[in-house]
């Protein structure tokens, strides 16, 4: 479903989108990018240089044969597949050294902010203490935005295929460390056989802190979950949202209440939670008065980065370089940075925007 190469997005034909001015603007266009999975974005550089250190892990040594590894049968091998590259993840260096490569990858795509979906439960697992988890990636975060101009936040993540034990210490981290970055509690993994509902002690105690809450829902199963997530978790944003389409209702609640959809058109693709690009449900999101976000996910895993995701939605909505600013807007616009920041991220997209229609 997808193929994997260093510097350059190289995807499934359907995938590929070409625009030539219009792929100009994009690269240039300062952007905000909200659903992004710290491991998930790990360019097969980095992949391999981490396997090379842990040689006990299935995950290929070879850049060139990443690209066969990360084919996905199906969400369930996703997971899988996903889960061995956690796996590479077993000291704070590695944490660290992939956590500011991910800014570095975002910085040469005009990527201004972004909040990172960090999942640290998985690194508890393999043996790597809470305040050093939190000291890597913040670490990164303060070099990235110094050193690349890339301002960074967290959101920490609930791999639910985990239960209630990865809730409880996902929620635990969040609550005693309080990294600085940290703005959000997410909950991710498979969707099927874990009710949002069964996570809304833990979203509740985190929004009492202060966190806001991202959940995934609809991705991998219907509508319902969706309103689960938004009546239960008390969602302020949707990751993915995907079958929300299935329902007119609720795609009239979200444009009603002005709740996001994190919409990711590739990775839907490549998991299998719609048949193919052009079968995609953005248009429909759109039509109904939705607010949409454009990502990536896990952007090299899907043969894909942020810009080339941008070019795939103008495609889907016959959008020029005026509505692909709205797109980036809206993200900035959706996002947990704050005011002055915004106002100056919005600022820097309608200059972007001035200069090229001039």
């Amino acid at each position: 479903m997808s193929v994997f190469r260093e510097g350059v997005v190289s995807q499934a034909p359907e995938a590929t989108v070409t625009g030539g001015d219009l792929a100009t603007f994009v690269a240039g266009l300062p952007k905000a990018e909200l659903h992004v999975h710290h491991v998930g974005s790990a360019s097969p550089r980095i992949v391999a240089e981490l396997a090379a250190r842990h040689p006990d892990s299935p995950v290929p040594k070879d850049p060139e044969l990443l690209a066969e590894y990360f084919t996905f049968r199906d969400f369930a091998h996703f997971i899988e597949v996903y889960v061995s590259v956690v796996g590479l993840l077993q000291t704070p260096e590695d944490i660290r050294l992939l956590t500011y490569e991910v800014a570095r990858d975002m910085a040469r795509q005009r990527v201004r902010y972004a909040e990172l979906t960090v999942t640290p439960y998985s690194f508890g697992l393999r043996g790597i203490a809470d305040e050093a988890i939190v000291e890597a990636i913040e670490d990164a975060r303060v070099g990235a935005e110094r050193e690349l101009g890339v301002v960074l936040r967290w959101c920490f993540d609930i791999p639910g295929e985990l239960g209630l034990p990865a809730a409880e210490g996902t929620l635990r981290m969040a609550l005693d460390q309080q990294p600085a970055g940290l703005v959000s509690f997410g909950l991710g993994g498979p969707e099927k056989g874990w009710p949002r509902a069964l996570f809304k002690p833990y979203f509740d105690q985190a929004i009492a802190a202060g966190l806001h809450s991202v959940p995934h829902a609809g991705e991998t199963t219907g509508p319902e979950t969706v309103w689960d997530a938004l009546t239960s978790l008390r969602a302020e944003r949707i990751g993915h949202g995907t079958s929300s389409a299935d329902d007119p209702e609720l795609l009239a609640h979200l444009a009603r209440t002005g709740v996001p959809l994190e919409v990711c058109p590739t990775s839907n693709v490549a998991t299998g939670a719609v048949p193919s690009l052009t079968a995609h449900p953005l248009p429909a999101m759109v039509a109904a008065g939705v607010t949409v976000t454009i990502n990536s996910d896990d952007p090299p895993m899907f043969g894909t980065d942020l810009n080339n995701e941008y070019l795939v939605a103008a495609r889907l909505l016959g959008l020029d370089a005026a509505g692909v600013a709205d797109l980036a807007r809206n993200a900035v616009n959706a996002s947990f940075l704050d005011a002055a920041g915004r106002a100056r991220l919005l600022a820097e997209i309608d200059a972007h925007l001035a200069s090229w229609v001039a």
